[in-house]
């Protein structure tokens, strides 16, 4: 059964809470694919992940490129683990593949968006009764990411 997270966003956009969990998932070791539901949000954050900070390099491709099954991070539309990731980010309300093989898996959604507040009530409800263990993540005030459950 894959550990599954959902991080509830409530001070931030995506764009300022993905890049600091995929730096510490990929500083652990772990291969990455971070699933959106459409190829414009896939582009547009990788685009955004070769800027969001001057300092900093997280090593990601998208599963358009020729490299897709190499890559650390691997941005997608698809279901398929082209990249044999460990962990699996959903995004913007994604859906999950069927078989949760993965070590983690984990939700992201805006807590304003009426549609990804849903989207997640239901995959807990859901995921919960498939024996999966949950724990949920609400941003503090501050920005930083308290244990709710």
């Amino acid at each position: 059964m894959a550990e599954v997270l959902f991080y509830h966003l409530t001070e931030s956009k995506l764009e300022d809470a993905l890049p600091p969990l995929l730096e510490k998932s990929v500083e652990r070791g772990w291969k990455v694919a971070v699933q959106t539901r459409d190829p414009e949000r896939r582009d547009a954050l990788d685009a955004h992940l070769w800027t969001y900070r001057e300092e900093s390099f997280l090593p990601h491709g998208t599963d358009e490129g020729a490299s897709a099954d190499r890559q650390p991070v691997l941005l997608t539309v698809e279901h398929e683990n082209r990249n044999s990731a460990s962990v699996r980010f959903l995004v913007d309300g994604a859906e999950p593949p069927a078989d949760l093989t993965y070590d983690r898996v984990v939700f992201v959604f805006d807590g304003y968006d009426t549609e990804q507040l849903e989207g997640a009530r239901s995959q807990w409800k859901r995921l919960k009764a498939e024996g999966h263990s949950l724990t949920y993540w609400q941003q503090s005030p501050e920005g930083r990411w308290e244990k709710k459950a």
